[in-house]
């Protein structure tokens, strides 16, 4: 998992009815624009070269604890972070001298910063995690805006599934990895369930490590918790933040058709940078694929798309162009930080007033539903 700054909007307990947008597509918005945006989109990668994955060895990921950007004025957690990996390979010494020569990670931009996590509400939730033995990514990820999250008026929180080991090694993603993780609960569905109805949240998201082990990738996993949870609690709202089957359709749409609410699906970065970010069994056109199947199922759909890694501004519109052309409904951004100094470096700290212009041009002249800024 990788944490990152929020920009959050939250979900209304109304329903995802609320966020609904008519996009006008024919009127400029002023200083959305600029000439290279205004260009027809070129295609330059072909889909049997990008996707063209093969079988390729993991390589090295770390499987250190890490510690967030959430913390109060004047603790560099960066720091603690290097000193923490250090100190479980002194190997790593000469890796931490040199990790600061993409961008000094020693000042971190002040909107990069938050409070820790606090609040009535915030509380309730965590004493509930605790007696009903939830694990969730807000506190695995250490993410800065777990309190922002909890403390909303409907509160969410994203629970984890399958276990904490991945089949997969992407770059940008401090999980644990392994070929034969252990095998799942097979009580977890229900047992999460019956947990996260008891819990008092409104809005809830569920998600998963990849699981190429699985014959289905846990697609049946997911199905069954999203089955019981409706049952028990037919008004709580369910998104499914999926892993991509290894493109099996079926599989797709098999948890497309549970009685989730929203279908996610994260493309993570452009298609120029896929193949350097995400492990090699993933792919642009496979994730394409798999929100177009989604969406075929009469779903809302959402992905995400991280900042920061060294995109181009033309790349980002062709890949929100791509998105938007595969149906996707709801596009959130995310500015990249690098959870060790053995995972790729950032390249850019995003401003919120980038941020805020994705936000316009996505809803303004691409015309997805809303955007959420993470």
């Amino acid at each position: 998992m990788v944490a990152v700054a929020q920009y959050h909007l939250q979900v209304p307990a109304a329903g995802l009815a609320g966020y609904e947008k008519s996009a006008n597509t024919s009127t400029k918005p002023s200083a959305i624009l600029s000439t290279s945006q205004r260009r027809p989109r070129v295609r330059q990668l072909r889909r049997a070269v990008s996707d063209q994955t093969g079988a390729s060895d993991f390589g090295a990921v770390a499987e250190i604890d890490f510690d967030s950007e959430a913390s109060t004025s004047g603790y560099d957690a960066f720091a603690d972070l290097v000193q923490m990996a250090v100190r479980e390979d002194p190997s790593l010494a000469s890796v931490a001298s040199t990790s600061g020569q993409t961008l000094q990670h020693s000042n971190k931009p002040a909107w990069l910063r938050q409070r820790a996590p606090q609040g009535e509400r915030y509380e309730y939730l965590e004493k509930g995690l605790r007696k009903l033995n939830l694990a969730t990514v807000c506190e695995e990820a250490k993410c800065p805006n777990m309190g922002e999250c909890w403390n909303g008026k409907t509160g969410t929180a994203t629970i984890m599934l399958l276990g904490d080991t991945c089949t997969r090694g992407c770059r940008f993603c401090a999980v644990n990895t392994a070929r034969t993780p252990p095998p799942p609960d097979d009580m977890e569905p229900e047992n999460t369930a019956h947990a996260i109805a008891e819990w008092g949240v409104g809005y809830i998201v569920l998600t998963s490590v990849d699981r190429d082990d699985i014959p289905d990738g846990g697609s049946e996993h997911f199905a069954r918790t999203v089955r019981t949870l409706k049952q028990l609690k037919p008004e709580i709202l369910v998104e499914c933040l999926t892993p991509d089957f290894r493109g099996d359709m079926t599989a797709v749409r098999h948890l497309a058709q549970s009685g989730l609410d929203v279908f996610a699906h994260n493309i993570e970065t452009v298609a120029g940078l896929q193949k350097r970010v995400r492990d090699p069994r993933a792919g642009y056109f496979q994730s394409l694929d798999v929100l177009k199947a989604a969406k075929a199922c009469g779903v809302y759909t959402k992905s995400s798309i991280m900042l920061g890694l060294g995109e181009t501004h033309d790349e980002i519109i062709d890949t929100m162009y791509d998105l938007k052309d595969a149906g996707v409904d709801i596009l959130t951004f995310g500015q990249y930080l690098q959870p060790t100094p053995l995972h790729l470096p950032v390249r850019e700290h995003v401003t919120p007033e980038q941020f805020d212009h994705w936000r316009k041009f996505g809803e303004d002249v691409v015309g997805f539903r809303y955007d959420v800024l993470r």
